[in-house]
C-alpha cells in the first residue's frame, strides 16, 4: 500500500543559496526565490511545514523591470487613517533609500498568506550592494543568468 510522505520538523535540512540579482527580471527571479523559500524544489516538500531554504540576494537595486513598469507600476499602502491610501512608482522605490523592497514585495505576494508566510519570509535576506554578511554559512551560488541562457539554447 502506498502512503503519502509527510516530513517532520526534525527531518528538514536547510541549505543557503546566494543569488546575484544584477540584470535579472523581477518576476522571473522572484518565482525562483519563492520556490526555494517554500521548499517546493525538494522531494520532501510538506505543504503545512516551513521546509524551504535560506536565500541571500545581492545587488537587489540592479534588478530589471520589463515594459513600462519602471515608470508606471504603482505600489500602494494605507496609513491606517481615513483617506490615507498612498502610492509610489517603481522608479521612486528603486531610486529611494530601500530599492530591495521591489523584490521583497514580489516574493512576498507569491507566498500564501498567514503565519507560515511570516516564517518563510524571515529566511529571505536582501542586500543593495555586492557584499553580504552571511559568508559564514557558505551559501551555494545559484547562477540564474546561466540557467536562462541554457534554457534559451534548448528552446
Amino acid at each position: 500500500m502506498l502512503k503519502t510522505y509527510s516530513a517532520k520538523p526534525s527531518e528538514i535540512e536547510r541549505k543557503w543559496w546566494l543569488i546575484d540579482a544584477e540584470d535579472l527580471v523581477v518576476g522571473r527571479v522572484s518565482t525562483i526565490i519563492a520556490n526555494l523559500l517554500r521548499g517546493k524544489h525538494k522531494t520532501t516538500f510538506t505543504p503545512h511545514l516551513d521546509c524551504g531554504d535560506h536565500v541571500v540576494v545581492i545587488n537587489a537595486e540592479k534588478i530589471k523591470l520589463t515594459g513600462k513598469k519602471y515608470a508606471e507600476k504603482l505600489y500602494y499602502w494605507h496609513t491606517g487613517h481615513p483617506g490615507g491610501i498612498k502610492d509610489k512608482t517603481a522608479r521612486e522605490i528603486l531610486e529611494g533609500k530601500f530599492p530591495e523592497r521591489i523584490l521583497q514585495y514580489a516574493v512576498e505576494r507569491m507566498i500564501s498568506r498567514g503565519p507560515l508566510q511570516r516564517d518563510i519570509m524571515l529566511k529571505l535576506r536582501l542586500f543593495k550592494g555586492p557584499e553580504h554578511k552571511h559568508q559564514a554559512q557558505n551559501p551555494q551560488i545559484l547562477d540564474i543568468a546561466a540557467m536562462n541562457r541554457k534554457n534559451k539554447k534548448t528552446n
